[in-house]
């Protein structure tokens, strides 16, 4: 049973705060099943941008965990994830967007195996 999105990113942001890692929700979704954006800004005017895998990395058709995926290989400008995040929320507005700052890129996300 996957867990509710808010709850998930309560425990999301309560992890990046053990580690130090100051972190914060930019828009709130949906509180049952939205997705979430993970923005790690790396305070260099870079940042990298975290989505939701697609379903077809799953083994079942419910996945109980949730997988990310980057959606570039290297970090690219904060305007320009910024540019992504406004289109992503166009096409889905229950998203959510959690924004990180890290110069290390620390995300503490499980990624979807390549």
């Amino acid at each position: 049973m996957r867990l509710k999105t808010s709850i998930w990113v309560a425990a999301y942001l309560r992890r990046c705060q053990t580690e130090g890692v100051f972190g914060a929700v930019r828009k709130k979704g949906a509180e049952e099943a939205g997705a979430v954006f993970v923005k790690v800004a790396l305070m260099d005017g870079n940042a990298m941008l975290y989505a939701p895998a697609p379903q077809t990395v799953y083994d079942d058709s419910r996945p109980a965990e949730r997988l990310f995926i980057a959606t570039a290989p290297q970090p690219v400008s904060e305007p320009s994830v910024d540019e992504r995040l406004t289109k992503e929320l166009r096409f889905d507005p229950d998203a959510w967007i959690v924004e990180t700052e890290d110069r290390a890129g620390r995300h503490f996300l499980d990624l979807a195996k390549s």
